[in-house]
C-alpha cells in the first residue's frame, strides 16, 4: 500500500487531469488537479484482483451476485458502522447522484421545495433544479469556523411546500461529522415539517482520529418511516467510475414505493460495478481503507499548517472526508482576485464555493486525496502566489 507512489493520470481521459485546463484554465502539463473528489491512489488490492479475474475469464454476460454483493454491504455496515442493514432495504443505483434524482423522481413531484443545509455538495441542486424541483436554502451558521445547524432560522423558512431534506453527513465541503445531537435535531426537524429525510452518507468511512459517524438510522429509528440512506464505496476505494451506489431504505412501504419505480425504468446494477463493491467491502478492503485514512490525516495536517502560514487565509477543521474548505475572507480579497491567484499564479484546479450555495462565496475546495509530494508542492505554490500577504 504505497501511497506516495506517484500514478500519471494526464491523457487517460481522467475528468480531473484532463478538463482541468478547459474549465479551469489550468495548463495540463504543470497544472494540478484538486478539484474532482477521486482521489489519485489506485484501488485496493482485492478490487484490481477481481477485476483482473473477470478479464482474464473474458466472458461479460449476465451475473447473478445480488446476495453475495448485498452480504458485503450488510458486513461492512455492521462491523465498520455497528448498522444492521436488512437485505431487501438495498437498492442499487448508477452512483449516488444517480439515487438522489431516484428518490426525488420517486418520492416528490414538479414544483415541491426540497431543504439543503447550505453550502453542500454541488450536485444536490443541480439535480433538485433539473428535475423540476425548487431548492431551498438552509443556510449553515459559521461559528468563528465551524458550521452549525440553526433550526429556530429553518423552521420560520417553511411554507408547507417542502418534501424533502437532504443531508450529507459527513459533510461535503466542510468535513463536519455531526454529532447525536445534531442528528436527532434534523430528525426531529423532518418530523416536524413533515419530510422525507435522505441522508447522503458516502464519505462516512473517510473519517479521522478522534471522531466518528453515526448513521441516521442508528441516531435516530423512531424516524425510519421517512428515512432514505445514501452509501457508495466510490469515495471509499476509488472506484467512482463504476457508478455502483446504494439507495437503503428501512420501511417496507417506502421500498415498495421505490421498487415499483426502479422496475418502470429497468434499472438494474452492473456486473463490474457489483463485483467491485463485494471486493472492496471485505477484511483486506478494510485494512486497506485504515492505512489510507492514516495517509490522508497526514496530508491534512500538513496542508493545515501550510494554510494556516498565509496572512487571511483558513482551512476548517476537518473531521472526514479528503475535501478541504478554506476560506479566504480573511484576505480582504474579491472572490475574483483570490480565485485567480490560485488557478492562474499556482496553477492549482479547485472547487469554487460559490457552486455550493448560499455562504460558499469566500471557499474554494482543495481535495487532498493525493500523493504527499504533490500537497507539499500545492502548499509551495500557494504561499509563493500569496506571499505578499506575509
Amino acid at each position: 500500500m504505497n501511497f506516495d507512489e506517484i500514478i500519471d493520470r494526464r491523457g487517460t481521459q481522467s475528468s480531473k487531469w484532463d478538463m482541468m485546463e478547459p474549465i479551469y484554465g489550468v495548463p495540463t502539463e504543470n497544472g494540478l488537479a484538486m478539484w474532482v473528489a477521486d482521489t489519485d491512489f489506485m484501488a485496493p488490492p482485492p478490487v484490481l484482483k477481481a477485476m483482473r479475474e473477470m478479464v482474464d475469464h473474458g466472458i461479460f454476460g449476465y451475473v447473478n451476485c445480488d446476495k453475495t454483493y448485498k452480504d458485503a454491504i450488510r458486513w461492512w455496515m455492521r462491523t465498520r458502522h455497528d448498522w444492521q442493514v436488512e437485505g431487501d432495504a438495498i437498492f442499487t443505483t448508477t452512483g449516488l447522484v444517480n439515487g438522489v434524482g431516484m428518490c426525488l423522481d420517486t418520492f416528490t413531484k414538479p414544483g415541491d421545495g426540497i431543504v439543503l443545509f447550505t453550502p453542500v455538495y454541488h450536485a444536490f441542486a443541480k439535480v433538485i433544479r433539473a428535475s423540476g424541483r425548487e431548492v431551498v436554502e438552509c443556510v449553515l451558521a459559521n461559528n468563528d469556523g465551524r458550521y452549525e445547524l440553526d433550526f429556530e432560522t429553518y423552521d420560520e423558512q417553511m411554507t408547507g411546500s417542502e418534501k424533502m431534506v437532504i443531508l450529507c453527513s459527513p459533510h461535503n465541503p466542510s468535513g463536519r461529522v455531526w454529532s447525536q445531537e445534531e442528528l436527532q435535531a434534523v430528525a426531529d426537524f423532518a418530523k416536524r415539517h413533515d419530510l422525507l429525510l435522505l441522508s447522503d452518507e458516502i464519505h462516512h468511512d473517510l473519517v479521522y482520529p478522534g471522531h466518528t459517524h453515526i448513521p441516521m438510522q442508528n441516531a435516530a429509528p423512531e424516524i425510519s418511516d421517512r428515512l432514505l440512506m445514501l452509501t457508495a464505496p466510490s469515495k471509499t476505494f476509488n472506484i467512482a467510475g463504476l457508478h455502483t451506489g446504494q439507495v437503503i431504505i428501512p420501511d417496507p412501504e417506502l421500498r415498495g414505493q421505490f421498487a415499483k419505480r426502479m422496475a418502470a425504468l429497468s434499472l438494474a446494477p452492473n456486473s463490474v460495478g457489483q463485483i467491485a463493491t463485494t471486493a472492496s467491502y471485505s477484511p483486506e478492503g478494510a485494512e486497506w481503507v485504515d492505512a489510507q485514512i492514516e495517509y490522508l490525516d497526514g496530508n491534512r495536517q500538513f496542508f493545515d499548517k501550510a494554510i494556516a502560514a498565509i496572512p487571511g487565509v483558513k482551512s476548517m477543521e476537518m473531521a472526514a472526508t479528503y475535501l478541504a474548505w478554506v476560506d479566504f475572507s480573511g484576505t480582504g480579497m474579491t472572490r475574483s482576485e483570490f480565485t485567480t491567484r490560485v488557478e492562474q499564479q499556482a496553477k492549482i484546479a479547485v472547487n469554487h464555493g460559490t457552486t455550493f450555495g448560499t455562504g460558499g462565496q469566500n471557499f474554494l475546495r482543495f481535495n487532498l486525496g493525493t500523493q504527499r509530494s504533490r500537497i507539499e508542492e500545492a502548499c509551495e505554490r500557494l504561499a509563493a502566489a500569496f506571499g505578499d500577504l506575509q
